[in-house]
């Protein structure tokens, strides 16, 4: 039966149970749109090529299945390939798809012709331009198993326009399933250890048996995917736990930045590395040690006396009322980094350890697609909500019912506190943002949107926001302040 390479392209994403096609549209995949319709892709069209990738990169994270973007090439390409570096290091498994030059007018001057793998090499798995119609299933299938295989991460295909628009014979086929090595034995450093840690990178923090290998052998494990490392707000004192372990397994994990390339363990400390979680020792571990780093992650100051403020803190305690058994979504900057150390919740999903702004309005998106029934709340600062504004209107589209809670203090903060910190105040300047109502301006995109400047506001305004029927903006003007160290 002969086909568009498109309509092949198309049934071997449903065949392989692709749910999502988070889309952009433009000339050159113009007939995966098309052939998207009679496969039973569901696309979800968005503002700008960047947040598809963002939006493939929660649903990746969120339910370990392939992500998939799909954007036109030429500018198109380059505007999502920005995004692949957060997938990358947070270890998502993404599958972007960009329409491409034909290959039979590459090197005439092709409309909107790049170099896109090349351009996509860096900041992927890896990346590679299909190079006719019989190669496409095939290339597809390879794809999707390397963004799955090992460390997950993010696979780039370009699709040229005229494989998509060619008539082919073949048969979809699904992606090849990713067999899981073998684990290996429990290391025996860690059982003869008086103070053992595993510390686990971001894809192996995703895995359900982690939890379960933790109590199974008694030994702590750390999860770790901030970008601000041993000093996460997040994991407590952590930094002290790990300046004491005797022996540490990584698994997924790399010395580097985030471990101060080695230096966060103490001198004579037996470090070991694997790809792979170890099975569960026989017999368990006893001793007090497990009690000691649960109880060191969870630490916080107590800030119960802040109250009737616009302190993160305050904010952050009201919305934990709407949180509950949600999804939480935490953008990089001062505020994100308050709310992740306040906020609980069974599934969270963070910039990550590329240490990027401006995804979470994407992330919060995907996460209500992939848990419609589940409240889903984006944590960020003002100036993180400039990068993705208008991918509110894509919420209000599709009916995602999120509620985003911007700490707005009229700064990019971060780096004010950098700055404040190595050059002093007079010369912490040239950061400073307007106080700008984002709340009427979701409004003007058909959210529910609101506006406080006092406390007293906060609560009836979140039990707003968390009952209306679509995207909620709740726009806070807080206190400007560092992020919490311990």
């Amino acid at each position: 039966m002969k086909r568009r390479g498109a309509d092949l392209l198309a049934q071997t994403l449903a065949a392989a149970g692709v749910r999502k096609l988070f889309a952009l549209s433009g000339n050159h995949v113009m007939p995966v749109f098309d052939a998207a319709l009679d496969a039973g892709l569901d696309i979800v069209h968005v503002r700008h090529e960047a947040a598809a990738v963002h939006m493939a990169d929660a649903w990746g994270r969120l339910t370990g299945e392939v992500g998939v973007a799909l954007v036109t090439g030429g500018p198109g390409h380059a505007n999502a390939v920005s995004a692949l570096y957060t997938a990358l290091e947070a270890e998502s498994p993404v599958l972007l798809l960009s329409g491409h030059a034909a290959l039979a007018e590459l090197g005439k001057g092709a409309f909107q012709e790049m170099r896109q793998a090349e351009l996509a090499v860096p900041v992927s798995k890896s990346a590679w331009t299909v190079q006719g119609p019989e190669r496409l299933v095939d290339d597809v299938r390879r794809a999707m198993r390397e963004a799955r295989a090992g460390r997950p991460g993010p696979v780039h295909l370009s699709l040229p326009q005229d494989v998509l628009e060619a008539s082919v014979t073949g048969e979809a086929a699904p992606a090849l399933k990713v067999v899981a090595p073998s684990p290996k034995p429990f290391p025996e450093a860690l059982l003869a250890a008086e103070r053992p840690l595993i510390v686990a990178g971001p894809a192996m923090m995703r895995k359900p048996e982690l939890r379960a290998l933790e109590e199974a052998s008694g030994v702590p494990i750390v999860g770790m995917e901030s970008p601000r490392g041993v000093n996460d707000p997040a994991l407590g004192r952590l930094a002290d736990v790990l300046g004491r372990a005797d022996a540490v397994l990584l698994v997924g994990k790399r010395p580097d930045f985030t471990l101060r390339f080695g230096r966060a363990f103490a001198a004579g400390c037996s470090v070991l590395q694997w790809d792979t979680l170890p099975s569960a020792p026989d017999p368990k571990r006893a001793g007090a040690w497990l009690d000691e780093v649960r109880a060191a992650l969870a630490y916080r100051p107590d800030w119960n006396s802040i109250a009737g403020s616009l302190h993160p803190v305050a904010v952050c305690r009201e919305v934990q009322t709407i949180l509950r058994n949600g999804v939480l979504v935490c953008d990089g900057g001062e505020f994100g980094q308050w709310a992740q150390a306040c906020l609980s919740a069974p599934r969270r999903v963070i910039n990550g350890p590329a240490g990027s702004i401006g995804s979470a309005l994407p992330f919060a998106a995907a996460a209500k697609l992939a848990f419609p029934e589940a409240p889903v709340v984006a944590m960020l600062g003002d100036g993180t909500f400039g990068f993705h504004m208008s991918e509110i209107d894509t919420a209000v589209r599709y009916g995602l019912s999120y509620v985003a809670v911007v700490g707005n203090d009229a700064c990019w903060n971060a780096e004010y506190q950098i700055a404040l910190k190595a050059y002093g105040k007079e010369r912490a300047r040239n950061l400073d943002l307007l106080p700008t109502r984002y709340g009427a301006a979701s409004a003007a995109l058909g959210a529910h949107g609101e506006d406080i400047s006092d406390a007293s506001q906060l609560p009836a305004a979140f039990a707003r926001a968390a009952a209306a029927k679509t995207v909620a903006c709740v726009n806070v003007l807080i206190e400007r302040h560092p992020a919490p160290k311990y």
